[in-house]
């Protein structure tokens, strides 16, 4: 199956689109850990609507208008528990933040669990393949830390910022800021 790139700026940095031809696949941002290695053969093809209605989506978003998920056809693939993580992580709503327990929490109760490892949920945000539109910079730490985003705590801070959080009352991980 062929696959599609196209890249557009943003305040955050250089965006990397990818699509199957009808769905978007991947949003990554510069700098992100999986940026450009992942299908390295991919055609460019700007024109795409999916990519159009991906970029418009993303204009809005950083314009502060608060985009409707239900725009950018999405097509994702991961393990089963990774899907479930991503799909909690659409429903985080614009301007909030939840936390890696409580996410932990409801994916242990769609697997009929007691409870689910924080951690392993953080593994699971961290390989979320369509940064920005699955929101995985709204999940912190317990008790308020701004633990790890794949494309850097300060891009993490931005977007949280672009949706109106104060991203003062959050605690910085010790060490790099990356």
């Amino acid at each position: 199956m062929t696959k599609y790139k196209s890249y557009c700026e943003s305040p955050v940095g250089m965006i990397l689109l990818e699509s199957d031809g009808k769905y978007l696949t991947a949003l990554q941002i510069k700098g992100q850990r999986h940026y450009e290695e992942k299908e390295p053969e991919r055609i460019e093809k700007n024109d795409l609507l999916v990519f159009q209605k991906a970029k418009k989506w993303l204009e809005d978003y950083f314009n502060k208008n608060n985009p409707s998920l239900k725009e950018v056809p999405l097509k994702y693939s991961g393990s089963a528990f990774q899907e479930r993580v991503w799909y909690h992580l659409l429903k985080i709503p614009y301007g909030s933040v939840v936390t890696y327990k409580s996410i932990a929490e409801e994916v242990a109760k769609d697997f009929g669990k007691e409870k689910m490892s924080a951690q392993a949920v953080g593994k699971a945000v961290g390989e979320n393949p369509i940064s920005i539109i699955i929101p995985c910079h709204r999940v912190v730490g317990t008790n308020n830390n701004l633990t790890g985003y794949n494309g850097g705590i300060d891009k993490k801070i931005k977007l949280l910022e672009i949706e109106g959080i104060d991203s003062t009352k959050y605690h910085l991980p010790k060490g790099p800021r990356v």
